[in-house]
């Protein structure tokens, strides 16, 4: 199975954001992360609308956009429009027919549609929409802050994620976020990740792209 990378730019020097985005380009990487905190979901406050409008136009990688946000609905038109190829909003602050029009929301403007799930939700949220999702983002920290270690136990997680597209014979990408690195990439992919997100293991050790996907088990 590939695996894929998609680095957190959250962990990148800003002052220098153009060459770090260069970097991961030159260094493999398939998808550019980027997480958007309101500081309201999560305490901290990160990255909107107006860079990822600008991330669009410097890279070619697609613009894999992490929604860490209150109200999703109101605000994932801003995103699509600014050229976010896939969004991913929080199970957690979307409920019944809100999961369902969130994701034609995404797939009405031609995008990619993912939820995300925090280390205490429990996966059967996703159950409702699995079959309509194309990816599914399992944390393995608690999101909020970048550099985080990686939470004992999350391979189990996404292993349950894994086994329930396979019941419902659905394929979406799982990511994982949190504590990605080296030591810790092969457990998540032998459970069934196939997309890592890392930001300090890229950006702060200049681990490389294929030692951490090629790290299958």
């Amino acid at each position: 199975m590939k695996n894929y990378l998609s680095p957190s730019i959250l962990a990148a020097d800003f002052w220098d954001l153009g060459e770090q985005v260069r970097a991961a380009e030159r260094g493999g990487a398939t998808y550019l992360h980027v997480d958007v905190m309101d500081g309201h979901f999560v305490p901290n406050l990160t990255m909107g609308v107006p860079l990822v409008k600008q991330l669009k136009k410097a890279t070619s990688l697609p613009l894999d956009v992490h929604l860490m946000i209150a109200n999703p609905l109101v605000q994932v038109p801003w995103f699509l429009k600014a050229g976010a190829d896939i969004v991913t909003a929080h199970a957690e602050t979307l409920y019944g027919e809100e999961l369902h029009a969130f994701i034609a929301m995404a797939h009405d403007s031609g995008a990619k549609a993912g939820l995300s799930i925090k280390p205490k939700t429990p996966v059967e949220v996703l159950e409702p929409v699995i079959d309509e999702l194309d990816l599914v983002l399992v944390m393995s920290v608690e999101p909020g802050f970048s550099g985080q270690s990686y939470i004992a136990g999350s391979e189990d997680k996404v292993a349950a994620v894994a086994a329930m597209a396979r019941r419902h014979g659905s394929n979406p990408l799982i990511e994982v976020d949190g504590g990605i690195n080296g030591e810790t990439a092969g457990s998540v992919i032998e459970a069934g990740a196939n997309v890592l997100v890392a930001g300090s293991a890229i950006y702060h050790t200049q681990l490389t792209v294929a030692a951490v996907t090629t790290a299958d088990a």
